[in-house]
């Protein structure tokens, strides 16, 4: 059975070390057949918006759009945070295909019925 693997990436063009590993982890969870969930908060919910990734790329790795594509090709699922793109005004038509505007709830409910949580602190 498939297990639920949450990885939280807060970190956006201003860290793109931070805001690269996530998206590493989690595509190697959904290649193997885990549902991975790439939640986005503070800055990196820019990373879900049409041309938000463009231009980051953390020495030694892909540029963040390929790994992000490749991520939400083998399955995987790009939530941003309702309370961290308020503020940011982004809105559901600025959003890549394969994003979605998530509130807390939603996330709270994933971990507690089970899923698992993967951070790079």
């Amino acid at each position: 059975m498939a297990e639920t693997i949450v990885f939280p990436c807060s970190s956006g063009a201003e860290a793109p070390e931070r805001a690269t590993l996530p998206f590493i982890a989690a595509t190697t969870a959904a290649v193997s057949g885990q549902r991975a969930i790439v939640v986005c908060t503070i800055e990196a919910v820019r990373l879900g918006t049409v041309g938000g990734a463009d231009g980051v790329r953390a020495e030694g790795h892909e540029p963040l759009t390929t790994l992000i594509a490749t991520f939400l090709g083998a399955g995987g699922e790009l939530w941003l945070c309702s309370a961290c793109t308020k503020p940011r005004n982004i809105t559901l038509e600025q959003l890549i295909p394969g994003a979605s505007i998530v509130g807390a709830a939603t996330v709270v409910e994933l971990i507690v019925n089970g899923a698992r949580s993967v951070s790079f602190a």
